[in-house]
C-alpha cells in the first residue's frame, strides 16, 4: 500500500472496530511497525485518530462531522460513482449551485469536458472547477470556514436571493426519512437553505452511510427534493422509507 492507501485503511478500522494496535496495521498493510507510527502521528495531526500505547483509537464521536482531510480518505470510489450520475442528471447549460463537502468535490470533478455555470459553495470545488474550459463559475463570496473551505455570513445568502439555479446539488451530512436533509455545521446549514430556495430543483447525493442518519440542523424536507442519488442498497429499511415519502432514489450504475 501507498501512503495515501494506508491512511484511507486505517481510518476506515477504526470506524469499523475503534481500536488497532501497530502490530495489526503494520501485518494489515505490510508496512513496518515504524511506518505505522509515523502513520498514527500524520493522522492524529489531522484529528482523525489519538494515539495510545501500542496503537490508537478513533477520536471521532457520533454526532460530530470528522475533519474535512479524514472524509477525502473515505469511499473515493463511491463518491466518484456517485458523481458521475449525478452530472449525467444535468443538462448542458445548465445553471447549478453546487454545495460543499467532499462528494460535491467529486462532482465537480465529474463536470470536466461538460459545459455549465456553476456557483460553487466552497474553495474545495472552486479550485476543481476552475481548470475545466466548459465551466463558468460564479463565486458567491463571503467568509471562509477554515479546513472546509466553505463560504458563509451575509454575502453567500445575498447572492442566492439575487440568483436563480436550474439545479441544485446538495451533498447533505445525513438524509432522514422524517428529518429530511441535515447538516452538522449551523452556519452552513443557512447557506444550503438559500441555495434550496434559489434552484428549481435539488438533486440530493448522498452516501450510504449518510442515509437514515440525520445531523444537527435540518435544511430542508423531502418534499423539496427532486430526486437522491445514493449508493445505499435499495432494498434497505432506510431506502425504503424514503421512497414511501416520495422520493425518488437514483443508484449509480454498476462499473
Amino acid at each position: 500500500m501507498n501512503v495515501m492507501e494506508r491512511h484511507k485503511f486505517v481510518v476506515g478500522l477504526l470506524v469499523q472496530q475503534n481500536r488497532a494496535t501497530v502490530a495489526e496495521l503494520a501485518e494489515a498493510t505490510g508496512a513496518s511497525e515504524m511506518t505505522i507510527r509515523r502513520d498514527l502521528e500524520v493522522l492524529e495531526s489531522r484529528g482523525a485518530l489519538r494515539r495510545v500505547r501500542g496503537g490508537a483509537v478513533s477520536s471521532l464521536p457520533g454526532g460530530v462531522e470528522p475533519p474535512y482531510a479524514i472524509r477525502a480518505l473515505s469511499g473515493v470510489e463511491a463518491k466518484e460513482r456517485l458523481a458521475r450520475t449525478v452530472v449525467a442528471l444535468l443538462t448542458d447549460g445548465e445553471t447549478v449551485a453546487l454545495d460543499t463537502g467532499t462528494t460535491a468535490v467529486a462532482v465537480a470533478n465529474a463536470m470536466a469536458d461538460r459545459r455549465f455555470t456553476v456557483a460553487p459553495l466552497s474553495l474545495h470545488a472552486a479550485f476543481a472547477l476552475s481548470a475545466q474550459p466548459g465551466i463558468q463559475l460564479v463565486m458567491p463570496g463571503g467568509q471562509v470556514r477554515p479546513e472546509e473551505l466553505s463560504f458563509r455570513g451575509h454575502t453567500p445568502l445575498q447572492t442566492f436571493k439575487d440568483l436563480c439555479f436550474d439545479t441544485f446539488v446538495l451533498a447533505c451530512c445525513g438524509v432522514d426519512p422524517v428529518q429530511g436533509a441535515t447538516a452538522y455545521d449551523l452556519d452552513d446549514v443557512q447557506v444550503k437553505r438559500a441555495a434550496v430556495a434559489a434552484a428549481q430543483r435539488v438533486v440530493l447525493v448522498a452516501t450510504a452511510d449518510k442515509i437514515g442518519r440525520a445531523a444537527l440542523g435540518r435544511i430542508c424536507s423531502l418534499e423539496e427534493v427532486a430526486l437522491l442519488v445514493t449508493d445505499a442498497p435499495a432494498d434497505s429499511p432506510a431506502v425504503e422509507a424514503l421512497r414511501e415519502r416520495g422520493v425518488e432514489v437514483v443508484h449509480p450504475a454498476a462499473d
